[in-house]
């Protein structure tokens, strides 16, 4: 597989996760976008290239930078507190992650 390969498969890995994080479809997004189906599931594959305007769409509607989709974005230390707290979550059971990751949520989009 050559370097160019690889790129584009690394960019349908982060678009197929962006599209699971937000539990939908390939057909949904497929609609949203304009496109048929078996086209989301080539570009999560990396067997099908996306053009600029696509990816802005997918950014847009995964709500999510460019930049991040595509690997670019720097990475951001995290903080002593999140690595704690993602140490004691794996001793939690599943049930009790999703509730901590809803409760995080929550507090994300809380007024201030």
């Amino acid at each position: 597989m050559s370097d160019e390969e690889v790129k584009w498969a690394k960019i349908g890995e982060r678009l197929k996760n962006a599209r699971e994080y937000l539990d939908l479809s390939q057909d949904e997004v497929a609609k949203s976008l304009g496109l048929k189906r078996p086209a989301i599931s080539k570009i999560e594959n990396g067997k099908r290239k996306v053009d600029a305007v696509e990816l802005g769409q997918f950014s847009q509607l995964y709500e999510q930078s460019i930049e991040s989709l595509t690997g670019t974005a720097p990475d951001v230390p995290l903080p002593t507190n999140v690595k704690a707290l993602a140490r004691a979550a794996t001793d939690l059971s599943e049930g009790d992650r999703e509730k901590l990751l809803d409760f995080a949520k929550f507090l994300q989009n809380r007024p201030e």
